[in-house]
């Protein structure tokens, strides 16, 4: 049996995503997450799967074989909490996360309540972390 990736880019509207997003907080922080990831990567938003806002992409395959293709960062106004998609090496999410307020972290994202939470410039620079990290991921 081939494993089929669920989370795949799309041409569903990023705007009419947010649009869905019942909560006006959320759907104002989804705005600003919007223009803030597009600012800091300078590629288009992008639906991935159902509900994540990704931005440029890259391909991967693990040890296992397994491969794919993912954002190299992005996020999703999720009902809880915003997943915020960055990778990184540890030792630059320790430096950075030290400063970046509110938050807490998953195996592959970063959770926060509202951009109100959290330092808008230490998210700027773990968004430029997240695009080089994820294209280095790409090339190996």
């Amino acid at each position: 049996m081939v494993y089929e990736l669920k989370t795949k880019e799309n041409e569903n509207s990023v705007i009419e995503f947010i649009e869905s997003v019942e909560s006006p907080k959320k759907r104002e922080d989804a705005y600003r997450l919007l223009d803030l990831f597009t600012a800091v990567t300078s590629y288009p938003a992008k639906m991935w799967g159902p509900s994540i806002i990704g931005f440029g992409s890259y391909h991967y395959k693990y040890a296992s074989g397994h491969e794919g293709d993912a954002p190299l960062t992005g996020f999703s106004p999720r009902k809880a909490k915003i997943s915020l998609y960055l990778s990184m090496e540890e030792g630059t999410y320790k430096r950075l996360a030290a400063n970046f307020g509110k938050h807490t972290r998953g195996k592959a994202c970063i959770y926060v309540n509202k951009v109100a939470d959290i330092d808008v410039e230490v998210l700027k620079e773990m968004i430029k972390q997240s695009v080089n990290f994820s294209k280095k991921m790409g090339q190996s």
